[in-house]
């Protein structure tokens, strides 16, 4: 029998990435209204009449950046409030959960930051999903992602030249996430360290150069990529177990 695995937030850019993919699993994407994040009742009544499988959670409040700031209430109750809400069912019903947080919540200054370095948010998107990972961390049957991605085609005309990242595009994250449903605990996603406008550039050879100037009103880390050795050991191992079969 296929596992039946809901998605929240399919509205979303990365919702909008699996919704578009066949995949061998039956997936349902609930709207707003008949999975609302931030009722309880509503969230158990929805879960125990689909019977899922995964559970993987997208849903929340992303950007603007600076949303975070102007409304902090919008950015709790989504991020931090609808997450605990989410967990809490899922633990109470025995579904496993896959929670979608970001690389942001690393200092940023250093980058190759390893899923056991120290946290310390620079802006208050990633405090609010980090947020949302304290909830997670407490349900043994869940699988937290940091991960680093953006869409494809870029969707600014600018890439900043003195900002690192791991970015990768949605497609990529989707088909590292079908491979990871059964693992627990915390991962980085993401691909090489490399300047935000030299991954750009790859793709996109009109893209023009941008810089982050210190105390700027972006608010994003100068270097937030990630080490992702773990992915890596873990995929390969997983391509081990498919070569014995």
């Amino acid at each position: 029998m296929k596992k039946k695995i809901i998605v929240t937030g399919g509205s979303g850019r990365f919702g909008q990435c699996l919704k578009n993919f066949k995949s061998n699993y039956i997936m349902l994407f609930p709207t707003k209204k008949e999975l609302n994040i931030l009722n309880s009742k509503n969230i158990e009544k929805y879960l125990r009449k689909k019977k899922p499988n995964i559970l993987i959670h997208l849903a929340g409040l992303s950007r603007p950046m600076k949303i975070h700031k102007k409304n902090i209430f919008k950015s709790i109750d989504l991020n931090i409030i609808g997450t605990a809400n989410i967990t809490k069912v899922c633990s109470k019903l025995g579904i496993k959960l896959i929670y979608f947080s970001t690389n942001y919540v690393y200092p940023g200054t250093k980058g190759n930051y390893k899923e056991t370095d120290p946290l310390l948010p620079v802006n208050n998107y990633a405090w609010s999903k980090l947020g949302g990972e304290s909830s997670v961390q407490l349900y043994e049957n869940s699988l937290i992602l940091r991960v680093s991605m953006t869409e494809k085609p870029f969707i600014h005309k600018k890439a900043f030249a003195n900002v690192k990242s791991s970015f990768i595009y949605h497609e990529d994250v989707r088909e590292y996430l079908f491979k990871l449903l059964d693992k627990k605990g915390v991962l980085n996603i993401g691909g090489k360290a490399q300047y935000i406008y030299d991954f750009v550039k790859s793709s996109n050879k009109k893209i023009k150069k941008d810089y982050l100037k210190k105390n700027s009103n972006h608010n994003i880390p100068f270097n937030s990529s990630l080490n992702i050795s773990n992915l890596i050991k873990f995929m390969n191992k997983k391509i081990s177990n498919w070569l014995k079969i």
